[in-house]
């Protein structure tokens, strides 16, 4: 079998721009060939896609060329794809009674990974059942598997003035 050359992202202006480029990504992803590698060209390194396309048995190395400057090669092979346990994150709002949040985190006006660095080391101090809430400018596409990952549950509600995040340290 021939080694195909990566598929290459350049996702710098996107970022800068304050897109979410997961789906963007997932698509590529999903458009490679077998074996083939996807090389994605980023402003910062992009540590919760390392997650999710670990679950698709992608190993990653990371290059940092400069500032704001960073080559992520996602290569398939299959040491990456540990299977972890599924668990659900509860994006329902009928789910519960939950407390009110003790700790508020306004991140709007931070540019990605910023908010998800924020949001998961509040989460880490918070005890077991309590809740933060966190306004982001854009849906938070990366949080989501690494709550997942936590065992945090979550509530999402979009308003005009943001992304409304209620997030629960798991049990």
């Amino acid at each position: 079998m021939a080694i195909r050359e990566p598929r290459t992202l350049d996702l710098r202006d996107e970022l800068r721009r304050g897109g979410e480029p997961l789906p963007q990504i997932l698509e590529e992803v999903a458009n490679l060939a077998p074996g083939q590698s996807l090389r994605l060209l980023t402003i910062f390194e992009p540590l919760p896609l390392y997650a999710v396309l670990g679950k698709k048995g992608f190993l990653h190395e990371a290059t940092r060329r400069g500032e704001g400057d960073w080559e992520v090669l996602f290569t398939p092979g299959a040491a990456s794809a540990e299977k972890l346990p599924s668990k659900r994150l509860s994006l329902a709002t009928d789910d519960g009674a939950w407390p009110p949040a003790g700790t508020l985190l306004d991140n709007r006006g931070l540019q990605p990974p910023e908010p998800m660095i924020r949001i998961l080391d509040a989460l880490e101090h918070l005890q077991p059942g309590e809740v933060l809430e966190a306004i982001n400018e854009r849906e938070p596409q990366f949080l989501y598997p690494q709550l997942e990952e936590r065992g945090a549950g979550i509530r999402v509600d979009r308003r005009a003035d943001g992304v409304h995040l209620l997030v629960r340290r798991g049990l």
